[in-house]
This record gives C-alpha cells, structure tokens and sequence, in this order.
C-alpha cells in the first residue's frame, strides 16, 4: 500500500483575488482543501517546498498527509494552476480523502522479468503503451505501483490489464474493454525483413496470374483463322455447281 507523504501547508485567512495576492508578495503559494464531509479549508505553501512536490513527480496521483492546525488529513491533488507567462504555480488544489471512500487515481506500472522474456531475448523491443493506469482505489489500500511480468511474452505478444493481480478492491476505471499496457515488437531488422518478404509476394502475385492470361490469348485466336477457312473451302465447292 502506497505511503501518504508530507506536505507541508499552513492555514491562511481571507479568500478572493486580495487575499491570494497577499499570499503570493510573501512567497507562497494559496490552495484549498476540500472534499468530503468537512467544509473547503484555505490553506498556503511555500514556493519552494510546492516546486519540490512537483519534481518529484507524479504530483497529482501521489497521496500526501497535511496537518492543518492540529488536524491530520490524507489528500491527493487535483490541479496546480499556473501563471500564463512565467509557468510559476499560483494556486493549487488538494482533495481530501476520508476512511473508507474510494478515489481514481494514476498508479504508476512497474515492469520485471525482462530478462527472460522470450521476445526480448530475441531482440524485440518493450513498447510500453501506458506508464500509469487509472484505478478506482480504496483510500485505505491504495497500491504504490502495479507489477507487469514480461516473463512469457514472446514478439507480437500483448499484455492487458487483465493480466494484472490487482489489489483487493482495486479495479480499473477503464471497464468497457481489455486494454493494453505494452506490446512486444520486433526489433527493426525483423521488421524491414517482412515488409521486403511482403513487398516481393505482392510482386509475384500479379506475374502469376499473367500467365494463364497469356496462354489463353493465343488459343483463342487460333480458332479465328480455323473458322475463316470455312468460307473458302464452301466457295470453291459451289463455284464448279454453278457452270
């Protein structure tokens, strides 16, 4: 189960453009905490320790801790606004996470077993199609990455998400379909071997079918002169009749 982390924020009085103004000339950075049963909560954090949030990546999918005047609060965020010119963060947004609730978050996929891979030892190459899946999470088990074992794919195999032991309660957002993770794909000599191999069977097939085409035009004009000789050999019998 994934670790909530620190994240350091402070109450802060007043809302509207004023107060958030006030905020931003002292360095920080104003946010609101909201969600569940408890009502929105203005909240500030320093740029500093907000831009370290954010380098570490996967800000948005990552479950953090706050203390908030005492009070202890797990939350995930939802948006970090920025200014249009300078990208620095202006405003951010933490949802908070009660007991027993359930949450979609990006959980970020971590591939093992590519050693002994049967396409990879073959010199495929590891497509991956999605980093991070969405899930629906409980907010008491909320997985810290997936596992996909690429022990028994071979080239041109797919591995779906069906594939993947998922934590009890955990379901993916996605339910319509079997969607794909990663691929094994041939490596690039493999590839251009079989466009060539494609390329000179689409060649060969027309030359073969010219050939009966050809075989068939002379017979059928040999019947020509066969029918024309007819008229002569019926004049020349008739014309000895007539005298």
């Amino acid at each position: 189960m994934a670790q909530a982390r620190p994240l350091n924020v402070t109450a802060r009085e007043g809302s509207g453009s004023g107060a958030a103004r006030k905020v931003r000339d002292a360095l920080m950075v104003p946010g609101v905490i909201y969600g569940g049963k408890d009502a929105p909560q203005n909240v500030a954090m320093s740029v500093r320790d907000l831009d370290a949030a954010i380098q570490a990546g996967r800000f948005t999918s990552t479950l953090f801790e706050v203390n908030v005047a005492g009070k202890k609060s797990k939350v995930v965020p939802r948006d970090v606004q920025v200014h249009p010119v300078t990208d620095r963060p202006v405003h951010f947004d933490l949802f908070r996470i009660e007991e027993g609730s359930r949450v979609a978050l990006y959980i970020p996929v971590r591939f093992i077993n590519q050693e002994t891979s049967p396409g990879l030892k073959r010199g495929g190459v590891l497509n991956v199609v999605r980093h991070e899946v969405e899930l629906y999470c409980p907010s008491d088990n909320i997985p810290q990455e997936i596992i996909a074992d690429l022990g028994t794919l071979d080239i041109n195999d797919s591995l779906h998400i069906s594939a993947f032991k998922l934590p009890e309660g955990v379901k993916p957002v996605i339910q319509s379909r079997d969607f794909t993770v990663a691929t094994i794909v041939p490596p690039s000599t493999m590839a251009e071997t079989e466009v060539k191999t494609a390329e000179a069977d689409a060649a060969a097939a027309p030359a073969a079918g010219a050939a009966p085409a050809a075989a068939a035009a002379p017979a059928a004009g040999a019947k020509a002169p066969a029918a024309g000789a007819k008229a002569p050999a019926a004049a020349a019998a008739k014309a000895p009749a007539k005298k």
